[in-house]
């Protein structure tokens, strides 16, 4: 009987451990989510200037500043942007599979201490 309550607490012990680890890992990656959003809206705002602009278009291109035609830019931006969404969609679907795990261990954990205050 002693040795099945110590396996209890061990696998609660773990099971709260994992638990904490997704918490961190969602934590993680809404912030790395929210940052790819903010550099697409940085890329939409880039795109309207750019394509606004009547004289000369300057990027960066490795911390220097060069002069460049307007549709260089325009595809420059465009490439950004696909890139940065795929990212998005990509990080979107990481961060619900995790969601997924999180709520999967919070059930275990749950009906694992609902259990032991029951019996």
């Amino acid at each position: 009987m002693a040795q099945q309550t110590n396996t209890n607490n061990n696998e609660a012990e773990r099971l709260v451990g994992d638990y904490q680890v997704v918490q961190e890992q969602i934590r993680s990656s809404a912030l790395q989510l929210e940052q790819l959003q903010m550099q697409k809206a940085e890329l939409e705002r880039a795109k309207e200037e750019v394509s606004g602009a009547s004289g000369k278009v300057y990027i960066s291109v490795g911390g220097v500043i060069v002069e460049t035609d307007k549709a260089k830019a325009l595809e420059d931006i465009s490439s950004k942007a696909e890139l940065t969404q795929v990212r998005i969609g990509s990080l979107t679907k990481q961060f619900n599979d995790i969601k997924t795990k999180e709520k999967q261990l919070g059930e275990k954990l749950t009906q694992m201490l609902g259990g032991k205050d029951t019996g």
